[in-house]
């Protein structure tokens, strides 16, 4: 009865140590094992594994892309402007048994790094390069960190500088640089308005002037619009001819004083 009892015992411990070794993996995750301290050369997962302690070590990494956030960091540019810019770091683990074995921790190590290109890579540029050519030195930092986590089995998908903090002097600055580039373009474009306009008034008036009809056609087609509109405009219509009869005739009748002023007195004796 005894070695019964103890059978017994042993096959229920057992059978509680298999139920113990059983892990299941999600579909993103793996399973770095490691037997008697060495690495296996294959992860295991997903779905069921068997761990067997202590012969037995696993170490879950997930296959999900990571995103986060590179603190603001002081960067001084190359025309000597100096502000805070922050950037986010997309990633994610290609080979399992290098995150694990090459770095303690790839998320941190992979921090420091994009801490350190960060600056480098924003100080070597000018302030206007860094503010409309962001894209470009966006993938020189993606390339750059990628070339340093191969090694360690992680690939930087991308990095984008999230925000640039600009000192409020350069922000009076560029604002004041901005309103005068508008005013400027505003100028420019005027000027081109009005003088696209006389070109087409010295044009017309070369027209009109071969056929005087036509002023009058253009004339009685201003009229036509202006009392189209319901308005209280009462236009009395004047001959132009008429206006440059009554100009002539003021200008002879300004001379006739004078020419008869001229003119000698007749004798009383004649």
């Amino acid at each position: 009865m005894e070695g019964i009892g103890c059978f017994v015992i042993a096959g229920a411990v057992l059978v509680i140590y298999l139920i113990s070794s059983i892990k299941i993996l999600a579909e993103y995750e793996r399973g770095v094992i490691f037997r008697l301290g060495r690495l296996l050369s294959k992860a295991k997962g997903p779905g069921l594994v068997l761990v067997f302690r202590p012969i037995d070590r696993m170490v879950r990494i997930s296959l999900r892309q990571e995103a986060f956030e590179v603190p603001p960091q002081d960067i001084i540019t190359r025309d000597n402007v100096t502000l805070k810019v922050n950037a986010v770091i997309f990633l994610r683990v290609i080979d399992s048994n290098k995150a694990v074995v090459e770095v303690s921790n790839y998320v941190y190590q992979t921090s420091q790094f994009a801490q350190t290109t960060l600056r480098s890579v924003l100080g070597e540029v000018e302030l206007d390069e860094l503010l409309s050519k962001r894209e470009k030195l966006n993938i020189r930092i993606q390339e750059i960190l990628d070339a340093h986590t191969a090694p360690w089995g992680v690939k930087v998908i991308n990095v984008e500088v999230k925000q640039v903090d600009l000192p409020e002097s350069m922000l009076r600055a560029m604002a004041k640089q901005a309103e005068a580039e508008r005013e400027k373009r505003s100028k420019i474009i005027h000027a081109e308005g009005e003088y696209n306009a006389s070109q087409r008034l010295a044009d017309a008036a070369k027209i009109l002037s071969t056929e005087p009809v036509t002023l009058q056609l253009r004339y009685l087609q201003t009229l036509t619009e202006i009392g189209v509109e319901k308005n209280t405009t009462i236009v009395f219509p004047l001959p132009v001819d008429l206006l440059a009869g009554l100009q002539s005739w003021g200008e002879q009748m300004k001379k006739r004083p004078s020419s008869d002023a001229a003119k000698p007195e007749p004798s009383e004796t004649a």
